[in-house]
């Protein structure tokens, strides 16, 4: 068996008051809460990991002690381990840490790039062949594609030659993207939305 290894709390800062009871009080375990700590932690014996402790497996009562004495929490971070892995750390900081952590990852899966490319309505096949390559490489990045045609001045009369240019276009980025919307005229543009198509 694994021998346990012995903890010698370390000095405490200068200035330090005596040790006594913990000023915080945490709240009662519930259903939410992603792990057991404290008092809530069944095992006989855990396995301490961290910077601030020395690894190793540690009677539950000794484990407890040692968060008391650095006025932390134990905190069960594999509870499927035998014996659980436990950390010695601020469950509430902790808690903020991984909130704030989820938020970001979900606020990058959730932000959506847009990239736009313009044509006129008679684009030549040498600039349309440059701009449907530019859009092949923004669509394997996950971005979407805004692709419109700018009619300016009496060009407006040709607002169904830029249609078929958007629908050529559309189908020539058919093993790349799906339409997320037909041809649209708003104003001087027509537009026409791609997406991506999932891997």
């Amino acid at each position: 068996m694994e021998k346990k290894p012995h903890f010698t709390p370390g000095p405490r800062p200068q200035g330090a008051g005596p040790r006594g009871p913990r000023d915080r009080r945490l709240p009662d375990r519930n259903a939410k809460d992603p792990n057991n700590i404290n008092e809530h932690i069944r095992a006989r014996e855990v396995r301490l990991v961290g910077d601030n402790v020395t690894p190793g497996i540690y009677p539950i009562q000794q484990a407890r002690a040692i968060a008391e004495e650095l006025e932390l929490d134990l905190v069960e971070i594999t509870a499927q381990s035998d014996p659980p892995v436990c950390k010695i750390l601020d469950y509430q900081k902790y808690l903020y840490q991984q909130k704030k952590k989820q938020k970001e990852i979900k606020a990058k899966a959730s932000k959506v790039v847009v990239k736009e490319i313009r044509f006129g309505p008679q684009t030549d096949d040498h600039d349309y062949n440059f701009k449907l390559k530019h859009a092949i490489g923004f669509l394997q990045e996950g971005a979407k594609v805004k692709a419109y045609v700018f009619f300016k001045g009496r060009s407006i009369l040709f607002k169904e030659q830029g249609e078929v240019l958007l629908l050529r276009f559309a189908n020539d980025l058919e093993e790349y993207a799906k339409v997320e919307s037909m041809p649209l005229l708003e104003g001087k543009r027509m537009i026409i939305m791609l997406a991506p198509k999932k891997k």
